[in-house]
């Protein structure tokens, strides 16, 4: 089964997909849109082009675990996800994602104005991977 997962963004969102086993993260791309039915419209494209068969997308959450600030624009956007694509996007805790793949980015040398380039892609595998692994310790 094929997973994507979404980081989404004000300007940028990051896309990852899994394997057709839906065991690794793979292709990666970042949608560079603002206007969220542009980003939605992306996401249903790639979601067919890449076979997706479930969503999973990052959810804000503060580091105590209550919502976020922007919660409420999260849910409006899979929602909106959702309705493009015609699948259910699961909420998936985000936290500390983008840090981490910061954290990645710099570690492999590269300059942090490089990093708004790759930062969403890296961000949105981190979330895939974390949901990946949580599938495969829960089946």
């Amino acid at each position: 089964m094929r997973i994507m997962a979404i980081d989404y963004g004000d300007a940028r969102t990051g896309v990852a997909v899994s394997d057709a086993a839906g065991m690794l993260a793979g292709y990666t791309t970042v949608i560079h849109a603002r206007q969220p039915e542009r980003v939605a419209e992306e996401i249903a494209k790639l979601a067919a082009e890449r076979q997706a068969e479930e969503l999973v997308m990052g959810f804000p959450r503060n580091m105590d675990g209550t919502e976020g600030p922007r919660a409420e624009l999260y849910r409006a956007f899979a929602a909106l996800v959702e309705e493009k694509t015609g699948m259910p996007v699961k909420l998936w805790d985000e936290r500390r994602t983008t840090i981490e793949a910061h954290q990645i980015l710099h570690a492999t040398g590269k300059k942090m104005k490089a990093h708004k380039k790759n930062v969403d892609a890296v961000a949105a595998s981190l979330i895939l991977e974390g949901y990946l692994t949580f599938r495969a310790r829960n089946p």
